[in-house]
């Protein structure tokens, strides 16, 4: 695993000294392009989240509601790459070299590209490491072994369904921070936040001393503020692409991001 000195364990652990929690936001890589993906997540960091994820498009989404789904076929659409996405990393983590810019990804690319090629890849692009929600710890050593060569911190994802003895197992492979998903089901907005985060976030926290931070239907202030109040970190993806799929045009998507983004960085300093 990588040290508690990471890019990523350095920016949580700086929010945690500000009695608050960290904004971490999603997009995919290649949407509304290539080039407009930058600029989208330059207007994310522009508006104040603490970290970025960046997703790598797969055309079966299995865990993401329809919002992220469209935007990830947009992308393929487009004919985005693995190598589009290592580049999207690459520019961003070259213009904000503070931020934690980690790829989130199904394990089918990964294994494709090669595990051991794709952790060199993703250091070499100035990346701080990967999301990987499908791929079990108990299949995950090469990867591990990669990441910790170069790097790279690994984070798993649990579930509202998973059970104490399976919380332990997983967070005692993963590093840089715990992703807890609220609700059970596909990413998306929603009205409320489901009331499983709490108790997972507590039940995560008993096996581990990693930052635990929520996503899955976080999509304005007051949930962030919500959240905030338990978790050490706020994860928000499907609003952010919401914004960007509403806009009347790119340029008026990048404003309506950057200006949620100023919204919910707001929304977790008020716990």
């Amino acid at each position: 695993m990588t040290t508690e000195q990471s890019k990523l364990s350095q920016i949580l652990a700086a929010a945690k000294a500000e009695d608050r929690a960290a904004l971490i936001a999603y997009l995919p890589a290649g949407f509304p392009t290539v080039p407009g993906a930058v600029t989208a997540v330059q207007a994310l960091i522009d508006g104040g989240v603490d970290a970025v994820e960046i997703g790598l498009p797969h055309s079966d989404p299995v865990l993401d509601g329809p919002t992220i789904q469209t935007a990830d076929d947009i992308a393929l659409r487009g004919g985005i790459r693995t190598k589009d996405v290592l580049e999207t990393v690459r520019q961003v983590t070259t213009a904000n070299p503070d931020v934690p810019v980690l790829v989130m990804t199904y394990w089918n690319p990964v294994d494709r590209y090669g595990q051991t090629r794709f952790a060199a890849d993703l250091a070499a692009a100035g990346g701080a490491g990967c999301i990987l929600p499908d791929l079990p710890v108990e299949e995950a050593d090469e990867w591990l072994t990669a990441a910790q060569q170069h790097g790279l911190d690994t984070v798993f994802v649990v579930a509202p369904s998973s059970r104490d003895e399976r919380l332990g197992k997983i967070t005692a492979k993963g590093s840089g921070f715990v992703y807890a998903a609220a609700v059970m089901g596909v990413t998306g907005t929603r009205a409320q936040v489901g009331n499983l985060a709490e108790d997972l976030v507590r039940r995560t926290r008993a096996t581990t001393d990693l930052p635990v931070c929520v996503g899955l239907g976080v999509s304005n202030a007051e949930q962030a503020a919500e959240v905030a109040a338990f978790a050490d970190g706020v994860i928000v993806g499907s609003a952010f692409v919401q914004r960007l799929l509403d806009a009347e045009s790119e340029e008026a998507g990048y404003a309506a991001v950057r200006e949620l983004a100023a919204e919910l960085a707001a929304g977790v300093r008020k716990r």
